[in-house]
């Protein structure tokens, strides 16, 4: 993955969310607009199939009644969910047309069995994308289903063999919450032929700091905050 001309990748956290809808259609577009250099969301396949961009696996249903699941929701269905006035749930493939040729896209693998779904629409697009999820046995399926595709994996804990975890799941990108990242951590994931890139960035100070200590990427939710 292209690395910014100012130093480390910008990423769009779920696009611009300060500003519109997380992971909707109008927060990536306003994202490529700031600058950034790709931005990451969120997968989830519906009851038919359908690789759709939200971050939690329920939605408030179109008639407001309740929640429901992604899961158990048709693709028709959850494209009328409405995160805010005019602006609704939008498909992968959706998103991927909005990035193509324009930024990266890392897209995070949610819920069970999405990887086969998802990579089929990533193979299908002219968009440039990775995956990525806290769930590494998925990453390592994905690695199966698609061996070409770049692969990451996300840390809410220090990693305690970071190399033996990149190793099993196959994955190159290693992505730790940014408080856990230090100079060691970054040199482990260099020296085994990775990257790092932390999360959730939202501070001019801490993006100067990590990118002092390497890092080769830094996701945030407003991207004029990332040097």
């Amino acid at each position: 993955m292209p690395t910014s001309k100012r130093g480390a990748e910008r990423i769009g956290h779920r696009g611009a969310p300060r500003e519109f809808p997380e992971n909707s259609l109008p927060a990536f577009q306003r994202a490529i607009e700031l600058g950034a250099d790709a931005i990451e969301l969120d997968a989830h396949v519906t009851a038919d199939g359908v690789p759709v961009v939200h971050h939690d696996p329920d939605v408030r249903s179109p008639t407001g009644r309740a929640n429901s699941s992604l899961v158990s929701m048709t693709w028709q269905d959850v494209a009328r969910v409405a995160l805010a006035p005019g602006v609704f749930v939008p498909s992968l493939e959706q998103v991927l047309t909005l990035a193509a040729g324009k930024v990266t896209v890392y897209v995070e693998l949610k819920g069970r069995g999405v990887e086969e779904r998802t990579i089929a629409v990533v193979q299908k697009s002219a968009a440039r994308c990775a995956v990525h999820s806290f769930d590494h046995d998925a990453v390592a399926r994905a690695a199966r289903i698609a061996p070409e595709l770049r692969r990451g994996i996300l840390f809410d804990a220090y990693p305690v063999d970071v190399a033996r975890s990149m190793r099993v799941a196959s994955a190159l990108d290693v992505w730790p919450q940014w408080e856990l990242i230090d100079r060691v951590l970054v040199e482990r994931v260099h020296d085994n032929g990775g990257r790092v890139i932390a999360w959730t960035v939202n501070a001019m100070s801490a993006a100067e700091r990590l990118i002092a200590l390497g890092v080769d990427g830094l996701c945030g939710d407003d991207v004029r905050l990332l040097p």
